[in-house]
């Protein structure tokens, strides 16, 4: 169970050879692609034993397709659809514990009912909860009908469904397993957080109603992850926090990173950055700054660390190789 997964050590007790763990994430396969990429990101990865594996859940979207007479029609369709499939496929071939995502954004709660109830079945007792996203068509983030607002009220669902009891209040004649959850952390806060005070509230609450670990948003500035981590124990956070990494690859990523992940690149490695000429020299500054971030991070007491491996599994092969 998640909560079994992680067993934190203080920074002075931490030996050198001590095992740190190890987890990535990865999307589904983009509709009518296949499979092959997403097993070959796990078979790259596989050999560094991860602890899990956590597969992302994305929304409906809209686009825009030409029909007859030269009119163009706006339907919504799931280009990454399959995220409990895919769990379920990486589980049986691999037999590496697997977290889907689950989220508010684009879900029902009858579609979250559904999703614990196929998990259920799969005998998949862990998932991540999550606001997610807004719309692309959005200026501001707005819950779906019959959906949710905030992670707390997922969260809440998922007590209730623990507890033996379906979204409209009926009881269940079979509880099952119960899940366990892990949550989202910001260590340069939520884009929609009015400040990192009131950020750490939300997380201290959702440890309040069962979370057992959080995985941070992607960050490059360790100290901003370390004066995260003192101020959520001093508000008395106690769950493990992991913190999330991902190398740079690109050139347009100098821009794009910090814009799409509200997080700021360190001035020393924005001005290494800024000499690349081409993509592949952005690819092994990232490298060798991914292996300067982790080592840093386990020297501070931290025991397992989580990659985005979205554009950068062959970087994360690389960051592992060196690190453990």
């Amino acid at each position: 169970m998640l909560g079994q997964l992680y067993t934190p050590q203080p920074a002075s007790a931490l030996p050198e050879t001590a095992d740190v763990g190890f987890s990535f994430e990865v999307l589904p396969p983009l509709k009518g692609t296949g499979t092959e990429t997403i097993f070959k990101t796990i078979e790259t990865l596989a050999p560094f034993q991860p602890r899990h594996i956590n597969i992302t859940t994305h929304r409906a979207e809209y686009v825009y397709r030409e029909v007859e007479g030269g009119l163009v029609e706006r339907q919504r369709v799931r280009r990454r659809p399959g995220t409990i499939a895919i769990a379920a496929a990486i589980q049986q071939r691999w037999g590496i514990p697997v977290i889907p995502h689950l989220v508010c954004s684009g879900s029902t709660m009858q579609d979250i009912e559904y999703a614990l109830l196929d998990l259920q079945f799969l005998g998949i007792n862990d998932v991540f909860l999550l606001r997610g996203d807004k719309a692309r068509e959005e200026s501001m983030y707005q819950p779906t009908p019959g959906g949710y607002t905030h992670a707390l009220e997922l969260i809440d669902q998922v007590n209730r469904f623990n507890d033996g009891f379906f979204a409209d209040g009926t009881a269940m004649k079979v509880k099952g397993v119960p899940f366990e959850f892990g949550v989202a952390a910001y260590p340069e806060k939520h884009e929609e957080a009015p400040n990192i005070e009131s950020d750490i509230l939300v997380l201290l609450e959702k440890q309040r109603r069962g979370a057992k670990v959080a995985i941070t948003q992607l960050f490059y500035d360790n100290e901003k992850f370390y004066s995260f981590l003192r101020r959520a124990r001093e508000a008395g956070v106690t769950i493990p926090i992991i913190p999330g990494l991902k190398p740079l690859a690109k050139l347009t990523q100098l821009s794009t990173v910090p814009k799409t992940f509200r997080c700021d690149l360190p001035f020393a490695l924005s001005e290494e950055l800024r000499r690349c000429k081409t993509d592949a020299e952005v690819k092994q500054i990232g490298i060798e700054w991914g292996i300067s971030q982790c080592r840093d991070l386990i020297a501070h007491g931290v025991t397992h660390l989580h990659f985005y491996t979205l554009s950068a599994v062959d970087s994360i092969r690389q960051i592992a190789a060196a690190v453990y």
